[in-house]
């Protein structure tokens, strides 16, 4: 077909790895011979402002001057296997590329870093601030990017450019973009998708919100409304994602990484003040053997050195399935605590099949809290999961969550001392305080307030109902629990900003 789309991965996000949402996209506009191109602007961005802040920007301390004289030989550290071997290395050539980016943004009032994007004086969650933000493009810090690569694609005068804007640190760029367009092309149509979309449609957003900047807005999996969008009818849609247009080899992790969906939602969808439940969104898997075999196909493909399994929590199906039959490569994603991972023998053959690492969300060492939150999970099976885990050589990533409405101090102490025993069987932590979805069910029984001030925001603060209010939460996190001496050492080798996304390398390339 004669159409042309463009489809934009816009900044910030972790660029350890290709966007999955796209390259579905990609797969299914390839599949019925839609003309597109691809653009990752979040790596193509931070790879701009980093070779350009210190030209730009003169470094007038003996860091950022440091951090601009090794920014080759610290991106070159971050795509090589032996600096995981050094976690001293690792850690130096992360902070100071952290710390050009946090330079080419203090001009812009914005704070950049590998992980995130805050503007000092506009609010990703303020539909008037978005607005803003494409109004004066100029005043984002991805404009020098930006502005030179938006007029070359525009030479082809695509028929539609789609944003996939997935995380709230990508929403004012993708606006400071989107208005750059208008301003030049004002006919130019635009499609709004990604998850974040998602749930501000979920909110009761439509794209009158917005200005008249956005065209269309596509809620949930975009494949079938962009084919629809362009006049093709009946056309292909489940289709496996496809990498060829993307710099694969240009991201900053060692090797390449195959990110790869098996289903969409969550299986479990019973927790209490569960996002997936509060948006209604669907439990959407891949059949088992559709998803192995896509998987054993991208592998030869891209000859993966990781790959990441992206579901919410891979089903003990597909679990059994990559048991039975390896992948191709190293692999690791989300799992639930179920008995299958306390059996050694089942546990052995994951390793067997290359998984790495299994993220796991415990969120809490109190049964009672567990039980209140209707997480489906019983200590005494997690404790023998990580036991079994360690045993067979599987490195954990754990998640715990702070300040839910039926947990107290004591309650956290129970969190510590949970960890504290099993120290030797967590590899890498993830710690975070409870946010309040603003649509959950259970939000109606407690007394809310606004989380951040604006008309798109997904949360609700709340009076904690037992006073365990959020100073507190962060007060006992910061002096009591990360200062305990078994707890602050797995701290302290969790991967700054790249998290699990980079953690697996260091099992990998374990010396």
């Amino acid at each position: 077909m004669s159409s042309k789309i463009i489809l934009i991965h816009p900044p910030i996000v972790k660029c350890s790895e290709p966007p999955a949402g796209i390259a579905k996209l990609s797969a299914c506009l390839h599949a019925n011979n839609i003309h597109h191109e691809v653009i990752d602007a979040n790596l193509e961005g931070i790879l701009f402002l980093l070779k350009n802040a210190s030209a730009e920007n003169p470094a007038t301390d003996k860091w950022t001057t440091r951090a601009a004289k090794n920014l080759e030989r610290n991106l070159a550290a971050l795509r090589d296997a032996d600096t995981y071997q050094n976690q001293s290395r690792y850690q130096r050539a992360v902070m100071d590329i952290n710390r050009l980016l946090n330079a080419a943004g203090k001009s812009y009032n914005a704070d950049i870093s590998l992980a995130d994007y805050q503007d000092k004086r506009l609010s990703p969650v303020k539909s008037a601030d978005l607005i803003s933000a494409a109004e004066r493009p100029q005043t984002n810090p991805f404009y020098p990017y930006f502005q030179h690569r938006l007029i070359n694609a525009l030479e082809d005068n695509p028929d539609f450019i789609g944003f996939s804007v997935n995380y709230l640190s990508q929403a004012l760029c993708a606006f400071a973009m989107i208005g750059f367009i208008k301003e030049i092309q004002p006919r130019q149509k635009i499609i709004l998708g990604g998850s974040l979309i998602t749930s501000w449609i979920k909110l009761g957003a439509t794209q009158n919100i917005f200005g008249g900047l956005a065209d269309e807005i596509v809620e949930g999996a975009g494949e079938q409304r962009l084919l629809e969008l362009i006049g093709v009818k009946n056309g292909l849609t489940n289709c496996p994602p496809v990498y060829d247009d993307f710099p694969i080899d240009k991201y900053l992790s060692p090797g390449r990484v195959l990110p790869y969906s098996g289903a969409l939602g969550c299986y479990w969808r019973k927790c209490a003040f569960c996002p997936e439940t509060a948006e209604g969104n669907a439990y959407l898997p891949l059949e088992v053997s559709q998803a192995a075999n896509e998987l054993q196909k991208l592998t030869r493909q891209i000859n993966p050195t990781l790959i990441h399994i992206l579901d919410s929590s891979i089903s003990p199906s597909l679990l059994s399935a990559l048991a039975q039959e390896s992948p191709g490569a190293p692999w690791y994603g989300f799992a639930r605590i179920t008995k299958h991972l306390a059996d050694e023998d089942f546990c052995l053959s994951l390793k067997q099949s290359g998984c790495i690492m299994l993220k796991l969300g415990i969120e809490s060492g109190d049964q009672s809290v567990l039980d209140q939150l209707n997480k489906g999970i019983d200590l005494s099976m997690a404790s023998a999961v990580l036991k079994t885990l360690k045993k067979v050589g599987i490195a954990t990533y754990c998640y715990f969550l702070f300040g839910t409405p039926p947990e107290n101090e004591g309650s956290a102490l129970k969190t510590m001392d949970f960890v504290t025993r099993h120290h030797d069987c967590v590899d890498f932590l993830n710690l975070a305080i409870f946010n309040l979805p603003s649509r959950s069910v259970e939000a109606q029984n407690l007394a809310t307030h606004d989380f951040y001030d604006g008309d798109l925001s997904i949360y609700r603060n709340f009076e904690h109902p037992i006073g365990w209010h959020r100073p507190s939460v962060r007060n006992f996190l910061e002096k009591t629990f990360k200062k305990h001496p078994a707890i602050s050492s797995i701290i302290r080798r969790t991967p700054e900003f790249f998290t699990s996304n980079h953690a697996p390398f260091f099992i990998l390339n374990k010396s």
